[in-house]
């Protein structure tokens, strides 16, 4: 009779989720709910009041009220000295977690957020805001979307828009086909592990398109969320061996810090190759051996990793450099990892962009079928700056084909990656050809952005160079630059009482002075007495202008300030 009734009322009563707990306990509960019930004229007319009331005479504490009651048995355990203690503590933490630093989002960036959330609230500062320069996220600096990649997104995630005579007949197009490779032709739903096939296929045919006819097999290429997915994912599948077969990752320095930071989780053994900063960072084929040959006698290194162009120090590597990195890999049996997400940002009008790829298959069959590389490619940077959108591919090649399928199983681990990210990296491989509507206005944004970067570039580096004490090697690509900057000893040895490197002293001064946010070169790695800081140059025009000069009067009162007579800031 009782459950007859609860089942007849339990919509009312809201209990549907604890229909396995006792019915005294379940009804006891309900009688703290009272005022709730009382107000249900269908409820008091069917009697169950009353059943309630009957069933919870005497202390209702026996029915398990406490249960559900947190607070009181809180005060409880107080009074009787037993209060539960945290699973999670920093004690208990993973202590590879607490060894992460990941320098671009860091205690620099942090205090920067407390100043600005300041400002809001009408705290005083010598500066009106926080220009922050830390981070390559364009569209936060003011970059405008590409319309057309907009477009197609929109009528992916809103598929009434095909009917709208608003968008044009291409971008409809490019949405129907990937709606098709869709399950129910919906964005909003999973997809196949490694992406859509028919984006696989786009990008497929991209490749070979970017590389002068170089065959690129769709089955190679796996869509991944943002290319730090796609880094990591590759990471984990190399990184084994105990001791002295702990597998090693050599990394240039300096490095984004997506790399050391994953090889910090996974307990990897961080093998740094210095780039040769007098040589525009150049990579150095006597330095990758001799960093090969020091890691041998701790690790078994495995894999080395490029980042072209280059982040933080923006250089386009030569053919010559590439090819000499890739005979390297096959000599000493490396894995090549190409992290390439910067390609279409190159302004030096003396280099161009070479894929590792491209250069592997031109050095002959014994390379191209034997060295096992995996390549990266993203919608956040380039000319559309679409970092929201976590959108990217890797292309893995000759991989044994049992582990591919253990690449796979990896992968369906996160399902898929998100499909609006997989939609505009689409457009990003496959945009307007010259013959269909949307081309014209396409160009014409992509060459706007390209071009005033470029042109920031070149200014950047001018101004940089114009301040003494400052050195900056050319912005031959990517977004940012990397300037060294001499700090005198007195600051130097300020910093190491305060526990913290010289260079993180000087943003810091420089944040709090003048508003301005970037990241200290120890956040990437530098050889051993030099400083940087690294800055992106993704400002709007003006604001960069600005940001500049107030670099400018910044370093030239820092120098005066910690200066002696037997410091050179010229050396």
């Amino acid at each position: 009779m009782f459950s007859g009734l609860l089942i007849q009322h339990r919509q009312h009563l809201n209990m549907h989720r604890l229909h396995n707990v006792d019915f005294r306990s379940l009804v006891a509960g309900a009688v703290n709910q009272s005022s709730v019930l009382l107000r249900s004229k269908s409820l008091e007319s069917s009697g169950i009041i009353n059943l309630i009331r009957l069933i919870t005479q005497g202390p209702v504490e026996q029915y398990g009220v406490k249960r559900f009651s947190t607070a009181e048995a809180t005060v409880e355990a107080r009074h009787s000295g037993k209060i539960r203690e945290k699973t999670l503590t920093m004690e208990t933490l993973n202590p590879q977690v607490k060894a992460v630093e990941y320098a671009v989002r860091g205690p620099i960036v942090i205090k920067a957020r407390d100043i600005e959330r300041g400002l809001q609230q009408g705290v005083k500062q010598p500066f009106q805001e926080v220009i922050k320069a830390n981070i390559g996220d364009a569209h936060a600096m003011g970059q405008k979307p590409i319309t057309f990649l907009r477009q197609v997104v929109a009528l992916c995630s809103f598929p009434e828009l095909l009917d709208s005579p608003s968008f044009p007949e291409d971008a409809k197009q490019r949405a129907r086909r990937i709606l098709q490779g869709c399950g129910g032709q919906s964005l909003g739903s999973y997809t196949a592990s490694q992406g859509v096939d028919c984006i696989r296929q786009d990008i497929a045919a991209y490749i070979e398109q970017r590389d002068h006819g170089v065959p690129a097999n769709w089955e190679n290429i796996y869509l991944t969320t943002g290319a730090s997915d796609g880094i990591v994912s590759i990471l984990k599948m190399l990184v084994s061996g105990q001791g002295r077969s702990r597998t090693g990752v050599m990394i240039p320095i300096p490095q984004y810090p997506l790399y050391s930071a994953a090889l910090t989780e996974m307990e990897a053994v961080q093998v740094n190759y210095y780039l040769d900063e007098a040589n525009c960072w150049a990579l150095d084929i006597n330095e990758l051996h001799r960093a090969y040959k020091a890691a041998k006698k701790h690790c078994q290194p495995r894999v080395i990793c490029i980042i072209n162009p280059g982040n933080p120090t923006g250089q386009v590597q030569s053919k010559k450099c590439i090819e000499e990195v890739l005979h390297f890999a096959y000599e000493e049996n490396l894995f090549v990892m190409s992290d390439e997400v910067y390609q279409d940002n190159v302004y030096s009008p003396d280099h161009q962009f070479h894929s590792f790829k491209k250069v592997l298959y031109e050095m002959g069959p014994e390379y191209y079928n034997s060295v096992e590389l995996a390549s990266f490619h993203s919608t956040s940077k380039g000319y559309t700056g679409e970092c929201g959108f976590r959108g990217g591919y890797m292309e893995v090649m000759n991989l044994d084909p049992e582990v591919r399928a253990q690449l796979v199983k990896l992968l369906s681990v996160r399902l898929c990656p998100p499909v609006s990210g997989q939609a505009a990296m689409d457009v990003i491989v496959n945009p307007p050809r010259p013959e269909e509507p949307s081309y014209l206005r396409f160009l014409k944004e992509k060459s706007a952005v390209l071009g005033v970067l470029a042109e920031k570039a070149k200014m950047t580096e001018q101004i940089l160079n114009s301040v003494p004490g400052i050195q900056c090697n050319p912005v031959q690509g990517a977004m940012y630059a990397f300037p060294q900057i001499f700090i005198p000893p007195r600051a130097v040895d300020e910093a190491k009482n305060r526990g913290m490197p010289a260079d993180m002293l000087y943003c810091l001064r420089l944040l709090e002075t003048t508003g301005i946010c970037v990241v200290p070169g120890s956040g990437f790695g530098q050889r051993e007495g030099t400083y940087h800081f690294r800055m992106t140059i993704l400002p709007s025009t003006e604001k960069l202008k600005i940001l500049l000069e107030k670099v400018r009067e910044f370093h030239i009162k820092f120098l005066k300030e910690y200066s002696t007579s037997q410091d050179d800031p010229q050396r």
